[in-house]
């Protein structure tokens, strides 16, 4: 069995941060050493990493969707997710397939196991008329059901009030929302094409998928129970509960990268590039989800990276695709936020891996434990560059951060032991596990 040890490091790991060692057995985490480790440790292994002076972190767990087979598949996107630092992705269903039923689930399953650089998982979708595929599911291999109470691609919006109740009564497992109002984006629509004509320009984003779109939604799932998505309003929070240990909540919540990073007033500069479902919101709307994170009312992280073509992007408002890539961005966009002081690099770490552990119940994964699966990865906090076209590795070929420089960088990503990505470059032989969940 391969050891490799991983030495003197500083470990970021479960609210602490001390310069250990970590040695890894097989696809297995054997041991943690703060301190010195003992010389028959050092002896035994056959390959010793001197990770002086960098960061070892778990590696992150993100749900998120690949895009469509032009633009972003399964083996491209894992590609950019190691690079990342994200060594598990839980997929969302509307892609295509779309995950509604078991066959098209197992396809996925199977086109995973031949070609994801990193561990996998799919979230099974819920539709007005696929009760009896979710009473099939295999709970222990599904994070949970993604249900779209806003715009959605295909028969995937769910907004039959009959539908709704059984899936919430009868489903048994975790339910992910896409919370935006249906109603009230149309009616936004009609009231702004109306004044101004259907060639609106991106401005127009935040006002059509709105605040009170976002919220009327949310507060309807809270009413269920449920975990919500892509929060994007200070005003969503109030129907969420901080201070609370995350096994005492009866509602959880999500915001995105972009959502921690952009606001409303970086539409004129990047235009459709930051055009995302739910919009991009107001810069109090940005400080009150960054507090949120902090004090806990937020429990994750995410990207919902949802790659398109650069000509998919252009267009009006109402035209442009909504979505953008983030998975190889995610990690250093948050590091550089604790950098600035926003969080803590302990509350990224918390956000990105150790919650969504905890919140989806993923076997051993997202802590730097022994006994837990090794996907581990090792960041270079002195390490400045800039993204560019020439680094970026989505398949759709560009990144809304292209020209920002970065201050941290990811220098290996071990993914169940493996080395799958180090020193820029991917270790195409690596394949990832298909995540299991208790």
């Amino acid at each position: 069995m391969n050891k490799i040890l991983i030495q003197n490091p500083r470990i970021i790991n479960e609210g602490r941060s001390f310069i250990g060692s970590v040695l890894v057995e097989g696809d297995k985490i054997a041991a943690v050493f703060e301190g010195e480790v003992p010389g028959n440790v050092r002896a035994e292994a056959n390959q010793v990493i001197d990770a002086t002076g960098k960061w070892l972190i778990p590696g992150v767990i993100d749900d998120r969707d690949p895009g469509l087979t032009h633009k972003g598949d399964i083996g491209t996107e894992s590609r950019a997710a190691v690079a990342g630092g994200v060594t598990t992705f839980m997929d969302m269903p509307n892609t295509k397939p779309q995950t509604t039923t078991i066959a098209d689930l197992e396809w996925k399953f199977n086109r995973a196991a031949e070609v994801s650089r990193a561990n996998y998982s799919f979230f099974f979708g819920g539709t007005n008329d696929n009760m009896d595929e979710i009473r099939r599911l295999d709970r222990s291999r599904v994070p949970g059901l993604k249900l779209f109470l806003g715009s959605s691609t295909g028969n995937m919006l769910v907004d039959k009030k009959d539908s709704l109740e059984r899936i919430f009564g009868e489903a048994g497992m975790l339910i992910a929302i896409h919370a935006e109002k249906e109603e009230v984006i149309r009616r936004n629509i009609q009231y702004y094409t109306n004044l101004y004509g259907e060639d609106l320009d991106i401005s127009f984003h935040s006002k059509i998928r709105s605040e009170e779109a976002c919220y009327q939604c949310s507060a309807e799932a809270v009413e269920l129970a449920t975990h919500i998505l892509h929060l994007s309003t200070e005003k969503e929070l109030s129907l969420l509960s901080n201070h609370l240990p995350l096994s005492e909540k009866k509602i959880t919540g999500e915001v995105c990268v972009h959502h921690l990073w952009f606001h409303d007033g970086d539409y004129a500069r990047f235009g459709n590039r930051i055009k995302w479902n739910p919009s991009i919101k107001t810069i109090e709307d940005r400080a009150a989800l960054r507090e949120a994170v902090n004090n806990n009312t937020i429990d994750i992280v995410a990207t919902d990276h949802a790659p398109h073509l650069p000509e998919e992007k252009q267009g009006s408002c109402l035209k442009a695709a909504s979505g953008g890539p983030l998975i190889q961005h995610s990690l250093i966009t948050m590091l550089e936020l604790a950098m600035e002081g926003r969080f803590t690099y302990e509350k990224v770490v918390e956000k990105m891996a150790h919650m969504p552990a905890e919140l989806f119940r993923i076997d051993r994964r997202g802590y730097i434990r022994p006994g837990y699966y090794a996907d581990i990865v090792l960041i270079d906090p002195e390490r400045t560059w800039t993204v560019s076209k020439e680094n970026i590795l989505y398949k759709c070929g560009w990144s809304p951060f292209e020209g920002y420089t970065f201050h941290h960088g990811v220098w290996k990503t071990f993914v169940n032991g493996e080395l799958a990505y180090g020193d820029g470059v991917v270790n195409d032989a690596v394949r990832g596990k298909e995540v299991r969940y208790l």
